[in-house]
Formats: structure tokens, C-alpha cells, sequence
């Protein structure tokens, strides 16, 4: 990225928009998956998941599994973002 310019200046924003925009939303997700689904356990444990209750399926994996897919999203969406501004590393 180029430094000192305006335009530099702009570039350098909306790379840092965009990674707190994808960051914010993540966590959102994060969020929702630990602390609502154990919030309503009991309320969600009407619900079945592959013949388990909803909060005891979130709880023993689907959690784990949602966790692994918000890391891989992640990882993949910075390379790319990373490479769109030519801040990548190099293999």
C-alpha cells in the first residue's frame, strides 16, 4: 500500500472497514452460537437436530463445527482482502 498519499490514505481505510465489517460479523455469529443457544437451552431443546435436542446437538458439536467454518471464512476472506491491497505475504 502506498503511504503518505491521499490516496494511499483512502485505500488504507477501507482495507480497515472492511476487516472490522467482516470481524464484527463473525463475532456476532460467534456470539449467538455460545451465549443465545445456551441462553435458551431449554426453550430450544423442543427443537430436534438429527434426532438430538437443538441446545444438547450446539452444545456437544454443532458449536465446534461452526466455530471451524468462522475460522476458515476468515483466513479465506483476508487472503483474498489481503491480496486485493497488495499487503499479502509471500509463500
Amino acid at each position: 500500500m502506498a503511504t503518505g498519499s491521499e490516496g494511499g490514505d483512502a485505500r488504507r481505510a477501507e482495507y480497515w472497514r472492511r476487516t472490522v465489517k467482516v470481524t464484527a460479523v463473525l463475532l456476532a455469529i460467534w456470539f449467538v452460537v455460545t451465549y443465545v443457544v445456551a441462553y435458551f437451552a431449554k426453550e430450544l431443546n423442543g427443537i430436534s437436530f438429527f434426532g438430538f435436542p437443538f441446545a444438547f446437538y450446539m452444545g456437544a458439536q454443532g458449536a465446534l463445527v461452526i466455530y471451524l467454518l468462522i475460522i476458515f471464512y476468515y483466513a479465506r476472506y483476508m487472503n483474498r482482502l489481503d491480496k486485493e491491497f497488495g499487503v499479502a505475504e509471500e509463500d
